[in-house]
């Protein structure tokens, strides 16, 4: 009986140990990132990258007091792609729509075919230790751009990230690696 409660024990803080270290689940809310994430999905954060971000990354971040008020009963975690970090001038939109990035066009492969990157112009440089993030479904994403005016100015800091996204599990016909 000892032996299997200490067993039980042992179990659980491993559990916890996993969660707090390698990796943390969420569901996916809402449609804001599809077509590569869909509302449902449950995905997996890679912990050992939490507050850092690279452009291009899919990162899970802690948005109270930046994209949802603090109490608001609101997601207090949010997964975005990050567009652009501290140094980096995002701009939107060119003559063809792009977004730039140091006056270099953003390549946005993974949005749906047709899907124009902005129907908010922006101008801006990002500050040291935040990044801009927007949703792969521009026209169904609360992101960077509609919280211009926020506090932050739509920018999170960087040491909200929880983690990167690297794979879907469920539903099981979606599971796998994300691209």
């Amino acid at each position: 009986m000892v032996v299997a409660a200490v067993c039980v024990v042992v179990l659980l803080l491993a559990a916890v140990a996993v969660r707090q270290f390698v990796v943390q689940p969420f569901r996916v809310p809402s449609a804001s990132m599809e077509p590569v994430l869909q509302a449902g999905d449950v995905i997996l954060a890679d912990r050992a990258d939490r507050g850092t971000a690279r452009r291009g990354d899919l990162v899970v971040f802690d948005g109270s007091g930046y994209f949802a008020p603090s109490g608001s009963g609101s997601g207090r975690y949010w997964v975005k792609r990050v567009v652009a970090v501290g140094g980096d001038r995002v701009t939107c939109c060119t003559d063809d729509g792009a977004i730039t990035i140091d006056g270099q066009v953003l390549e946005e492969p993974y949005l749906a075919p047709g899907t124009e990157p902005s129907s908010i112009e922006f101008d801006l440089r990002v500050p040291e230790g935040r990044m801009f993030v927007l949703g792969d479904n521009r026209d169904d994403s609360t992101d960077s751009r509609s919280m211009l005016g926020a506090p932050g100015g739509g920018m999170v800091p960087v040491d909200r990230v929880v983690g990167t996204v690297d794979r879907i599990v469920w539903p099981l016909t979606r599971a796998g690696a994300v691209r």
